[in-house]
This record gives structure tokens, C-alpha cells and sequence, in this order.
């Protein structure tokens, strides 16, 4: 078993051997004759010659990355034999030193320490079904953070829940247990390469890494010092329940959405709203105003509620819709809901309608298909010949439904044990995801303001929503922001993070567009010169508004 020493263990201990040293020298001083004697006599204080002044060492030697590596290959750390190898510098990736070793019976991580450290480690999470080890960071490691990341404890495709039916502790592992598994040896694994625990701690993850992110919040409070979840899978039951139902609307006769039917749909949403944050540019950031009435689809039906083209939608297709924008609520109790999507006008972007919800017309192929068909086949219906479009357990077996979500689900609002701790969390979501609902995030992000009080989620936590931005990254919105900065200096520097920045950039880094990241549930309103290209680039040219 691993024991984890977190960095306020490792302060405290010292305090104490401060408070204990402290002591002893008081009582040394009381027992050599503070103060008078029993006889009420004055001590007489003999002249003592003054000490010979040791000369000051030099300071240590940094530990580099390649000083590094050969502390650790070969080396075994908390049960784990572990092989590094010093990786050279490729494309924007710099040199680090590359540490791997498996926790038994079959936990892979990764320990990738950069040419001069910060002092500070940064675990990043993974994604959908994990099974693989994500590259590192490259913000994080240009930063000199020591990157931590693992495949949660089994090996397979990011899509596939085959681990769970056949294996019990992998599926643990999954669901709540890497993390703080994997921690303790990576902690150690510092201390044996630097001689020293990390000063502080951070997690960030998108889709299921947000959900772990969460899980390290609500499950293991002491185990981050900041935690950054983005687009966060939290959920697990609802949103597999909500990605069910949406491939069986678009299963249905008539149902299935082309390119051309999708493009009709996100057209007819910018038409009516993308004005209403004050910029034509093909983003609507201000969704609130966006209301169904506005942007009212009904306008949309085919005569007859027949497909005749592309130019319209039919009575199955409308039904799509109605399932993405409502919630879903399975076995008659809000215990297991989705809250529904937003029509955002950007739903015809390559990386969202088409990827993750209508396949172009075959909905067999689109993402949202496939994760709940093996989450059907492999956590509930417990059968691999199973038709997750023909099963409906989240209306028929409540056992099964608990059963995962005792696994996977990081539902829980009262985050106060970390807050306690000292915790900031950063929660973040893109406006245009087609994978996970930024409303259910919305939804989140208010039980549990509710839950620990509205002050100390001021002072603790924030919330942003990127508009136009896809699942974690991409689309057309500005999709990157530096939000390990911002909690650290938060952290450390007890700097609360307000408006932020956000850019997007094209494949060579350049910068195309930038807007200011705003708390949620601010957008960015633009406030420049009309009919202005290149003002409407910059995000001084707009201001966050209500």
C-alpha cells in the first residue's frame, strides 16, 4: 500500500520541529540559570569567547533532468521498478526526462520532469475511457512543472468500457483510485529524484480528466492544492443516459441528420442570435438571450412533417432536437438527469454535431453512439451482444444505474473538505460542446454554490464559459487560456483570478483572434468600432456583460 506525504504534511512537520526546537531552548535557558537562584543570589555571567564561524557551504548543485534520470532508472519507488530516459527536445515539445513504471497489477504512469524544476508537480487527466497515457503538457512542462499522468490502470482503446465487465479493480481504478494511487508514488518518486516533496500540487483534466478532477475534489479534499476541471464528464450516468437518447431519436425512421440538414440548423440559430452579443462573427456568445422562442425551429418542418430535402427538417428530425435541448431524466428520480444542450448556431463545425452526434447520416459512427453502446454492452447490461438502442436500463434497472454511479459519478456539490483544506477549484467550459453539456456544468456550478454558500464559493472557486469553443478545445470560439497560471498564482500568491484571456491560434501558434475569458454568467459583449475586421480580433475591444 501506498502512503501519500502531501506538501502541508511536510509543513507541518516542520512547524512542529520549529514549536518542539523552540521549547527545548526555553528550557534549556530556565535550567542554566535564567534567572536568580534558590538563594536569591545574582548569577555571575562569565565572558564566553565567541565561536569559530563556520564558513557558508555552497549552494547545491540543481538537480537537472539528466542528473534526474540517472537517480531514477532502475531505481524501485513505493513497490514500482521505474525506467528513465532523458527525451530530446522535438517540435514544441522541450527535453524532459521520461519516467515510467506500472503499480501492480497494471496502473502505467508517467513522470516527466523538465530541465529545471519549479518545485511544483501538475497531473494532468486523461480521456473518455482512458487506456493510454497522454503525452505531457507542453505549458506545464515549459513551466518547470513535473508532469504526472497514467492510464488509470488498464490498456485499451479511449472508447472502449471492455474493462469493466472483466475486471472489477480496473474498474475501480477507473472510476476514483488511480489518482491518489498514482500520486503517492509520484510524490515519492520527487523526493528520491530531488530530495524534496512538491511545494504545491494542481490537477487538470477535460471530459473524464474533468471528472477526475472533480473526484480528486469530492473524494481525496487533501490532495490538491488547486484544481482545474474542464468540460467535466462528471455525470457519468446522466450524460450516457442523454447520449442514449439521442441515438436512438436519430436512429428513428426519418431521423438521421446529413451535413446539409445540420448546416440548415446552425444556420437558422446564428441567423436569429449571433447579432445579440453586439458582433455578427458567426459565434453567439450571449446563449441566455438565445431563447427557443427566437430561435424557434418549428419554423423548420417539412410539410406534412415528411423529409422533402434539404431545406427543411421532418417531424423525426425535430425530435432530434427536442431531445438535445431537454433534459433527461431517467428511473422517475432527479438522482440520474442530463441536463439538455444548448442550440449554439455552431453545431455544423467539423468537431461538433457531425463528430459527436449524427455520424453525416449514419449515427453508428458518431462518438456519442459509441460510448454509450459499450457503456450499455459493459457496465449494465453486462452482455457484449447486447443492442444498447433496444436496452433502455435508465428507466428499467436502477441496480445497475447506482452500481456505476457509485463508480464514476462526482455529483456531489458540498465541497467544503477541500475548501477547508485550503483548495481553489476552476471550472471551465467551451459553449459549443457537442460532447458533454455546458448547462449541465451550469447546473453543477449551482448545487454547489447552493451547497457551500454563495460567499465561500466567491472566495474559493470560478467559473468560465468560453463561447463558440468545441469539447476542450477547437471550433470557432478562443479556445485557449492559461488557467494553470491563474490558479497558481491564486495558490500561491492568494491572486483571485476575474477576467481572463483567451485566444485562438492557428497551427503554427499565431494568434488569429482573442476575447476576454469571462465569469460565468458574463459573456463577452464587443464595445469597438463597427464594421471593424481586425478590431473585432481583440479582445480590449469588448467588455464582460450581463
Amino acid at each position: 500500500m501506498h502512503f501519500f506525504s502531501s506538501s502541508k504534511d511536510s509543513r507541518a512537520r516542520t512547524k512542529l520541529h520549529a514549536v518542539a526546537v523552540a521549547a527545548a531552548g526555553a528550557a534549556m535557558l530556565a535550567a542554566c540559570g535564567g534567572g536568580s537562584d534558590h538563594h536569591g543570589a545574582v548569577p555571575v555571567l562569565l565572558p564566553v569567547p565567541p565561536a569559530a564561524q563556520p564558513e557558508t557551504p555552497p549552494p547545491a548543485p540543481a538537480v537537472t533532468a539528466q542528473k534526474a534520470c540517472g537517480e531514477l532508472n532502475g531505481k524501485t519507488v513505493a513497490g514500482a521498478a521505474l525506467t528513465a530516459a532523458m527525451q530530446d527536445a522535438a517540435a514544441s515539445v522541450p527535453a524532459h526526462c521520461k519516467v515510467t513504471g506500472t503499480i501492480a497489477p497494471a496502473l502505467n504512469f508517467q513522470v516527466s520532469l523538465p530541465e529545471a524544476w519549479n518545485g511544483k508537480l501538475y497531473y494532468q487527466g486523461g480521456g473518455g475511457y482512458n487506456g493510454a497515457i497522454s503525452p505531457p503538457s507542453v505549458p506545464a512542462l515549459d513551466q518547470g512543472y513535473a508532469v504526472v499522468a497514467s492510464d488509470s490502470g488498464h490498456q485499451g482503446n479511449v472508447l472502449s468500457a471492455d474493462f469493466a465487465l472483466t475486471d472489477t479493480f480496473a474498474a475501480q481504478l477507473f472510476g476514483s483510485l488511480s489518482v491518489p494511487t498514482v500520486m503517492s508514488t509520484a510524490t515519492e518518486t520527487l523526493a528520491a529524484a530531488y530530495g524534496a516533496l512538491p511545494a504545491k500540487s494542481y490537477f487538470e483534466g477535460c471530459s473524464n480528466g474533468g471528472r477526475e478532477a472533480l473526484m480528486a475534489v469530492q473524494r481525496s479534499p487533501n490532495l490538491f492544492d488547486g484544481v482545474i476541471a474542464r468540460a467535466p464528464a462528471y455525470n457519468w450516468v446522466g450524460f450516457m443516459g442523454a447520449f442514449n437518447r439521442n441515438s436512438r431519436a436519430l436512429a428513428a425512421p426519418g431521423g438521421a441528420f446529413s451535413a446539409a440538414k445540420t448546416a440548415l440548423l446552425s444556420k437558422h440559430v446564428r441567423d436569429a442570435c449571433d447579432g445579440l452579443d453586439g458582433l455578427v462573427d458567426g459565434v453567439v456568445s450571449n446563449q441566455a438571450a438565445c431563447t427557443p422562442a427566437l430561435a424557434d425551429v418549428a419554423v423548420l418542418r417539412c410539410a406534412g412533417g415528411t423529409d422533402t430535402g434539404d431545406t427543411c427538417l421532418s417531424d423525426a428530425q425535430l425530435d432530434v432536437v427536442a431531445s438535445w435541448t431537454t433534459q433527461a431524466a431517467f428511473t422517475g428520480s432527479p438522482t440520474f438527469r442530463n441536463a439538455g444542450w444548448n442550440l449554439t448556431g455552431n453545431e455544423d463545425d467539423p468537431g461538433a454535431w457531425r463528430t459527436w452526434v449524427t455520424g453525416d447520416g449514419n449515427v453508428s459512427t458518431a462518438l456519442q453512439f459509441l460510448f454509450q453502446d459499450t457503456t450499455v454492452k459493459n457496465y449494465l447490461a453486462r452482455d457484449r451482444t447486447a443492442d444498447s438502442l433496444a436496452y433502455t436500463p435508465w428507466d428499467q434497472n436502477q441496480n445497475a444505474l447506482y452500481a456505476m454511479a457509485a463508480l464514476n459519478d462526482a455529483t456531489n456539490a458540498d465541497i467544503r473538505p477541500f475548501i477547508h483544506s485550503g483548495g481553489k477549484l476552476i471550472l471551465w467550459h467551451g459553449g459549443n460542446d457537442s460532447a458533454l453539456s455546458a448547462r449541465s456544468t451550469v447546473e453543477y456550478h449551482g448545487n454547489m454554490r447552493s451547497a457551500i454558500g454563495a460567499a465561500t464559493a466567491d472566495a474559493s472557486t470560478r467559473f468560465y464559459v468560453a463561447p463558440g469553443v468545441n469539447h476542450c478545445a477547437g471550433g470557432p470560439g478562443a479556445d485557449s487560456s492559461d488557467l494553470l497560471t491563474a490558479l497558481d498564482q491564486w495558490v500561491t500568491r492568494s491572486e483571485a483570478p476575474a477576467t481572463l484571456l483567451a485566444q485562438k491560434r492557428d497551427a503554427q501558434g499565431a494568434v488569429l483572434l482573442s476575447r476576454p475569458l469571462c465569469q460565468y454568467p458574463q459573456y463577452p459583449r464587443y464595445t469597438g468600432p463597427a464594421n471593424d475586421a481586425e478590431a473585432s480580433k481583440l479582445a480590449a475591444n469588448y467588455a464582460c456583460s450581463s
